[in-house]
């Protein structure tokens, strides 16, 4: 079986980002397109469809990495923030955009929160739903 371990992470991760389209739990609320991705960015988000690429990401990394919390996901999206001619430092990224996703990602049965650790899992029908994107795109 294919997991999406083993495919291409920017192939897998535009085709997850599809079928999440597709979920009507997971849409962008209306203050989405007014803020920053993180104190480290310089811009809003230019695509249209960020909210469902980092719903696919996040997806992918509770698959990579098991129970993940906000906190170790705000360190992942981080960056460094350019301070002009001083030293650049490293900032975590929005808390409240992850939080979200990971509420909504809930809401639509694809992860469940863990109960004996801090953070969510994946639960078993996001699992299912990961291995047929990662089985689709390795046909391609």
């Amino acid at each position: 079986m294919i997991s999406p371990r083993e495919v291409d992470a920017q192939k897998f991760n535009s085709m997850l980002k599809e079928e999440l389209k597709k979920v009507k739990e997971i849409s962008p609320p209306a203050w989405s397109q007014f803020v920053k991705s993180g104190a480290h960015r310089e811009r809003i988000p230019q695509q249209d469809d960020f909210w469902h690429v980092r719903s696919a990401t996040i997806l992918r990394r509770l698959y990579v990495d098991g129970d993940v919390g906000v906190g170790r996901l705000r360190s992942y999206f981080g960056g460094k923030k350019r301070r002009g001619h001083k030293p650049a430092h490293f900032r975590k990224s929005s808390g409240s955009i992850v939080r979200k996703i990971m509420q909504q990602l809930e809401t639509a049965g694809f992860v469940e929160k863990n109960t004996n650790k801090i953070g969510r899992k994946l639960s078993p029908a996001g699992r299912k739903l990961l291995d047929k994107v990662a089985h689709e795109v390795s046909k391609q």
